[in-house]
């Protein structure tokens, strides 16, 4: 459960740190006090996307921190390498200039990684979410959580994986004749062009370096003659090598009188023989180095040749190799993509008979799961003030998707007599503020998230509905911690936590307080709840008698 949340330069909170409860906890406060920017602090520690402009004018950065309590031992840490505890603390920092830093237990996380962890401590629930049931193609999902037999899916979706790969495995061999000729014939043109170059890998590479030498090989030769004469001599001058011989000579006769001139000798030995060695080299280099005008056309020839095929086959001749045994392998496969079709449509067969297999198991599944839901949301409605409401889960076959063979539907009728109908068509507001507490509530049971939290989900219901509202949720919070941004009297008499969200100006700036209020503090507030700007002892008196019922 959520323990404590500490929030600094959100929006027009410089700095708040709030404890919640156990059970039900509500925050109320005026239109624009800072509500949902609770909310939205909360949704920042579970990963949710947040932006640069939610930091408080004025500041540099945001942070929000939080702690929950009696954590179970989720895969989770040892799946992203966290140390686990029971107490768990979640930070992020948001700076202006979009950064995020997230830690878990100071262990630095990405927002991604820290969304995964989010979703399994907190559900939230706010308006939009009531707006979902429009949209029929949430309906299966809602279906699927309720079943809660997620195997069956995940197995049915592997099948349903292959057929789809088989699928465009055919689709791709299907083209019609003229086409499979056109693309043979530029496969045939494509590879006998790459044949006839008689290619070999790294053969550019070695052509560029020769083409280097032998553009260069004037200068190369007076170098090699150069060196090789220095060290060597010639008919005017004695070499490096003449003369360290002399050098060896001259110490070799004076060596012998001090051990230090031995050192020396033997050093200048072992230079002359270095010397020589390099000479010969030299010389072996410049005797084989051949140059003729016809040895660089001839390269630079072939090295055009090259580029041309380069230019439609691939960086370096290895790429243009790859792409001749890929020509190759295609040509083979459309010379005999009939075979090859035929024995892809007996696998898609194969593989779409199981699928369907699969698709009518969770089909069934799904059927005895609706029939369960149907009369759990009912029952549920029932105690919300709807006990004349009608609630149906509608199927439909289609073809093969990704859900199996079924399209699902939330049928309802609000009022006896009238027929059955979608959910756009006959529910207000505040029905589907209701029937979406209903569905969380049952959810709830096979969900292992711990903290709910709903955000003014009380839109468009009063009254007696609003009071059955308030059970319920005081009901769902002796299972699950609950949070309630709220402007209804009846649900906030029902906490055991009574938070209220104040704003205030000082100094020509906005800033947003939150307190736990005591018995007297929450006879004020929902006094102003019931009365607004005009508070009465009438109004304090109702108040006071709802907190005491």
């Amino acid at each position: 459960m959520l323990s404590s949340l500490h929030i600094e330069n959100i929006a027009v909170i410089e700095r708040a740190d709030i404890s919640f409860d156990r059970g039900f906890n509500v925050l109320t406060g005026e239109t624009g006090a800072g509500k949902s920017i609770v909310i939205d602090a909360i949704s920042a520690i579970l990963g949710e996307r947040t932006y640069r402009d939610v930091i408080r004018t004025g500041s540099d950065k945001a942070f929000v921190s939080a702690v929950f309590e009696n954590i179970p031992a989720l895969s989770w840490f040892e799946e992203n390498h966290v140390p686990y505890e029971e107490e768990l603390l979640i930070s992020r920092e948001i700076t202006v200039d979009g950064k995020n830093t997230c830690r878990v237990n100071s262990q630095p996380v990405s927002v991604s990684v820290l969304r995964q962890l989010g979703i399994l401590l907190i559900n939230i629930h706010g308006q939009h979410d009531s707006q979902q049931l429009f949209d029929e193609q949430t309906h299966i999902r809602f279906l699927d959580a309720f079943a809660s037999d997620s195997d069956a899916l995940f197995d049915y979706q592997a099948v349903y994986r292959e057929v789809l790969r088989v699928r465009e495995e055919i689709e791709r061999l299907s083209m019609d004749e003229s086409e499979k000729q056109r693309r043979m014939e530029m496969l045939r043109y494509q590879i006998a062009e790459l044949e006839r170059a008689e290619l070999t890998a790294g053969e550019d590479e070695a052509l560029e370096s020769k083409r280097k030498l032998l553009q260069n090989s004037e200068k190369l030769m007076n170098g090699l003659v150069d060196a090789y004469t220095a060290l060597y001599g010639d008919e005017d001058s004695h070499g490096a090598t003449a003369m360290a011989e002399d050098a060896q000579y001259a110490l070799s006769r004076i060596a012998k009188y001090d051990e230090r001139l031995e050192s020396l000798y033997a050093l200048v030995k072992d230079l002359s023989f270095r010397i020589s060695d390099c000479a010969e080299q030299l010389r072996d280099f410049k005797d084989e180095f051949a140059y003729s005008e016809e040895d660089l056309e001839s390269i630079e020839s072939r090295l055009d040749t090259l580029h041309k095929l380069k230019r439609k086959y691939g960086a370096t001749c290895a790429d243009m190799l790859g792409f001749l045994e890929n020509a190759k392998q295609e040509l083979s496969q459309i010379e005999f993509a009939d075979e090859h079709k035929q024995e892809l449509e007996a696998e898609l067969a194969k593989a779409e008979k199981v699928a369907y297999e699969k698709a009518k198991q969770l089909h069934k599944l799904r059927l005895d799961a609706a029939k369960e839901l149907e009369q759990r949301i009912l029952t549920e409605l029932e105690q919300l003030d709807m006990p004349k409401v009608q609630f149906c889960v509608q199927f439909t076959e289609c073809a093969l998707c990704t859900q199996g063979i079924d399209e699902v539907r939330f049928l309802m009728s609000a009022n006896i007599g009238e027929a059955l109908k979608p959910m756009s068509k006959v529910a207000s507001g505040g029905e589907l503020a209701r029937i979406m507490l209903a569905m969380k509530n049952v959810l709830a049971e096979q969900d292992a998230v711990a903290t709910l939290i709903f955000d003014e989900v009380d839109a468009g219901v009063s009254g007696r509905a609003a009071q059955k509202v308030a059970e319920k949720l005081h009901s769902l919070a002796e299972t699950k911690q609950v949070l309630c941004v709220t402007h209804l009297p009846q649900i906030a008499a029902m906490a055991d936590c009574h938070m209220l969200i104040s704003k205030a100006t000082h100094d020509g700036r906005t800033f947003t307080s939150v307190t736990t209020l005591d018995f007297e503090g929450r006879t004020n507030e929902i006094a102003r709840i019931i009365g607004g700007v005009n508070i009465t002892d009438t109004t304090r008196q109702s108040a006071a008698e709802m907190l005491k019922h």
